[in-house]
């Protein structure tokens, strides 16, 4: 299907431009409005005659499209749903959900109904396929992640790469030179998932700095899973004193896991968890943890989206708007001074 945004680019004009040129609002000079309707008729272009009965009302509706799938905490997707959504209420809007899983598809189906004023994404990944689609349809649109190209969009998100730099400056801190970062499973590294890239390039740009050896490996997350990792850690790095872990479920079975082999949290072993305060305060010991405000998201991603539809309403270009939220790194009882190599423990299994 033909868009306005394929008219703007043979004609090389703004998509606003080709708008005004079909819809008369504004005078546009002759050369311009005959280039735009050669180009409208060398591609085919039909305007959709709902898209523009709507064009004059709203619909006072956010789409949000949420994740469903392995590989996201589910707690904190669902605390920024909830954010979104009594934000959006605030505003006078309404939120209708959408599933991930419909990928481009579902986020074009959207756009073109004019069921909803602006979408707003969560969970994006670095080479996000939907974003091209949202661009494409001139969709209002925020995304809760940053792709490598946000142009075009507003985008909120945690500042992973400082996340990770938290985490390994702590370790560092605290005598530490020798670490693992616990990750997400292999799935969430092949789709590109945002979080995860940029929270392991920021840890190990700054343990390079910090003079810090590191391993990365990727964990599922089940009890076994990280069994399975923690012995090839050791396997492979038998001096690791410091552990970081992102995966949310591998947390629980590491500290069960280092228990059994021996080693005693934080006498022998440190870990530092990037995970939520409340799921920090649940496990024995207490975890060292680097957290920022689920909540905090879903309501910047709302009050960027009704900033670029009233600008929109104006028949203007909305500013691009990239806020990264500073993370915080908050000490227990999980992570201390790392301890003498001879005073180390033997591995046990």
């Amino acid at each position: 299907m033909v868009t306005i945004a394929d008219v703007a680019r043979h004609a090389g004009v703004s998509s606003s431009t080709v708008s005004y040129v079909l819809n008369g609002k504004r005078p546009i000079s002759d050369e311009t409005r005959q280039r735009v309707q050669r180009s409208v008729t060398a591609l085919g272009y039909h305007p959709n005659a709902g898209a523009r009965a709507l064009a004059g009302r709203r619909s006072h509706i956010i789409a949000l499209v949420v994740p469903l799938h392995r590989g996201v905490y589910v707690p904190v997707m669902m605390e920024i749903a909830v954010s979104v959504t009594t934000t959006a209420r605030k505003n006078g809007y309404d939120v209708l959900l959408i599933t991930h899983d419909e990928g481009p598809e579902g986020v074009r189906r959207v756009a073109a109904s004019g069921l909803a004023d602006g979408v707003i994404l969560m969970d994006v990944e670095l080479d996000d396929q939907r974003v091209p689609a949202l661009r494409a349809d001139g969709t209002q649109a925020v995304l809760i992640g940053l792709p490598d190209d946000p142009s075009g969009l507003s985008c909120v998100d945690h500042d992973f790469a400082a996340a990770g730099a938290l985490c390994a400056d702590h370790l560092a801190d605290l005598g530490h030179r020798d670490v693992a970062f616990i990750g997400y499973g292999p799935g969430v590294y092949e789709r590109h998932a945002g979080y995860a890239e940029r929270t392991l390039a920021g840890f190990g740009e700054r343990a390079k700095l910090r003079g810090l050896r590191f391993l990365h490996r990727p964990c599922e997350g089940t009890y076994e899973g990280t069994a399975g990792t923690l012995a090839r850690v050791l396997a492979d790095r038998p001096e690791t004193t410091g552990f970081v872990v992102q995966n949310e479920g591998a947390i629980g079975p590491l500290l069960s896991v280092l228990r059994t082999s021996g080693r005693t949290v934080p006498e022998d072993a440190s870990v530092v968890a990037l995970c939520p305060e409340q799921l920090a305060e649940q496990h024995t010991p207490a975890l060292t943890a680097v957290s920022g405000p689920a909540q905090e998201l879903g309501r910047v991603a709302v009050e960027q989206l009704m900033r670029r539809l009233q600008v929109a309403l104006r028949e203007e270009q909305p500013q691009d708007d990239l806020t990264l939220l500073s993370p915080v790194l908050t000490e227990r009882q999980s992570t201390g001074p790392a301890v003498a190599p001879s005073l180390r423990p033997k591995d046990q299994s």
